[in-house]
């Protein structure tokens, strides 16, 4: 069965279209240019602002023409991320996707429901005819993966709505109210090289096979960081035996809990006994502690040709050590919101190769000081490392508002149709609604959406029958409005 046909047709059809245009973070170009000649086509007001976010408004339809203005938003952008093994060109393919089951999924890449499910119902309201709705300002941000760029450019005065409908929710029972914010803490810098003295073995060693994620509405389920595991291994094995690493490349983007990573190592051969009884150990260790979360870890080690140089001996138990100590995963939970994470960190790359080193990590946190502060211990632990390390795109969270008029109606409706109590609550991802009330701070907003699992990774697919649950809940949502 195609994808495009699929009920509610006009949205899966938006979907597989949206799905066509290559459009990763801070490279959206082509995306804002479909959705710009999309509202245009529609022969609605369309504008791309100074950043390069896309605002369409529709009028109301008959008989609704005193209804609030509702903006509609969601982000243009998506992760993208393949499995090593995948052959694939996020710049120039569109996502390959198959149904299996009751999941739409996507050939070894992200998907992109995140957030194109969200993307396409909007653009399904703008294309109808006969769906009652408000006045519609349609708010399509860019860049909101990797530094929501877009949120925070939108300036005030380009939006009238009273209220403002984020679709980036991942869960088809939660109505979300708050979110966390988040700051990028970067540490680079350069260390000397050594020789490779004689009598030693070289070899690749990968950990592999995890499960990978969004780090953020994912961090409470204790899945596997492979930075930190590798990093466990070479830490026994330079405590041990004499060892020199070559490189270490591991995880991709800041808002994915990395999947693997790979070390480059030369062994001295007088120690490859031991190498190899620690290395058995240790996976042995990591696969039942981790049985649960990550069945498919893997620890692999393969001879490799030798290489010339490595790094010298007091940068190489400084970063090993650093890394050790560097905190991942729950830092905090909330102690006034049952079951939310209030702070976190993700260790989401680490490339050292030549004599340059960058350790990116992604710190997220609902209370500001908090956040920054977890930040500033993540600076301590890579302070022996004699490099630069840089906090950026700090973004603020999102403060719940319970009982708000929206928040209300939304609950109630919940309640009604699908004869069950919602999840009001805040989430531990950063949405956009914390910063686009910066600059509209008189706007009421609420965040939800369908099963959306495996964000942020290969693995992320959506529910067919939930996105179905989801457009009839919008559909009534702007009917009830007012």
């Amino acid at each position: 069965m195609s994808i495009r046909n699929l009920e509610p047709k006009s949205l899966w059809n938006h979907f597989a279209d949206l799905n066509a245009v290559p459009r990763p973070s801070k490279k959206e170009q082509r995306v804002i240019a479909f959705a710009k000649a999309f509202g245009e086509s529609l022969g609605l007001p369309t504008k791309v602002d100074h950043v390069g976010n896309v605002i369409i408004k529709k009028p109301a339809s008959a008989g609704m023409e005193n209804k609030p203005i509702v903006a509609l938003q969601s982000h243009l952008d998506m992760v993208h991320q393949k499995n090593n093994d995948t052959d694939f060109d996020f710049d120039a393919q569109g996502i390959e996707m198959f149904i299996e089951e009751d999941w739409v999924k996507a050939k070894g890449t992200t998907l992109g429901a995140d957030n194109g499910i969200g993307v396409a119902a909007i653009m399904a309201i703008l294309s109808s005819t006969d769906i009652p709705h408000p006045p519609i300002e349609a708010l399509f941000t860019i860049d909101e993966e990797t530094g929501m760029t877009g949120a925070m450019g939108l300036k005030g005065g380009l939006l009238e709505a009273k209220y403002l409908l984020n679709l980036d929710t991942e869960d088809d029972d939660e109505i979300t109210i708050g979110c966390a914010g988040g700051i990028d803490v970067t540490t680079q810098g350069l260390y000397e090289e050594i020789d490779i003295p004689s009598g030693y073995t070289c070899f690749n060693l990968s950990v592999k096979g995890l499960q990978g994620g969004h780090s953020g509405m994912e961090i409470h389920k204790g899945l596997g960081n492979s930075n930190k595991l590798i990093n466990r291994i070479l830490w026994n094995l330079n405590q041990q035996v004499p060892i020199i690493i070559n490189g270490i490349d591991g995880g991709g983007l800041r808002n994915a809990i990395p999947r693997e990573s790979n070390a480059q190592i030369a062994i001295d051969n007088r120690g490859l006994e031991q190498a190899e009884g620690i290395l058995e150990d240790i996976t042995e260790q990591l696969k039942r502690e981790y049985q649960i979360t990550d069945t498919e870890l893997a620890v692999d080690s393969k001879i490799i040709l030798a290489f010339p140089r490595g790094m010298n001996k007091g940068f190489q138990d400084a970063l090993l050590n650093a890394i050790y100590a560097c905190p991942v995963g729950i830092y905090r939970m909330s102690s006034d919101i049952e079951g939310l994470v209030q702070t976190s960190n993700n260790l989401a790359r680490v490339l050292v190769k030549d004599g340059d080193f960058s350790i990116m990590c992604l710190t997220r946190g609902s209370i500001d000081s908090e956040k920054n502060d977890l930040a500033e211990a993540i600076s301590a632990c890579f302070a022996s490392l004699k490099g630069e390390t840089k906090h950026n795109g700090s973004y603020p969270g999102w403060a719940p508002v319970h009982g708000s008029k929206i928040v209300n109606m939304m609950a109630d409706l919940y309640r009604e149709m699908f004869k069950s109590e919602p999840k009001v609550s805040a989430c531990h991802a950063g949405l956009e609604c914390g910063i686009l009330g910066t600059n509209y701070p008189g706007v009421e907003m609420v965040s939800f959406g369908p099963n959306i699992r495996g964000a942020h990774s290969p693995d992320e697919k959506v529910q067919i029958s939930s996105v179905q649950k989801f457009w009839d809940y919008f559909l009534e949502a702007l009917k009830r409005v007012d």
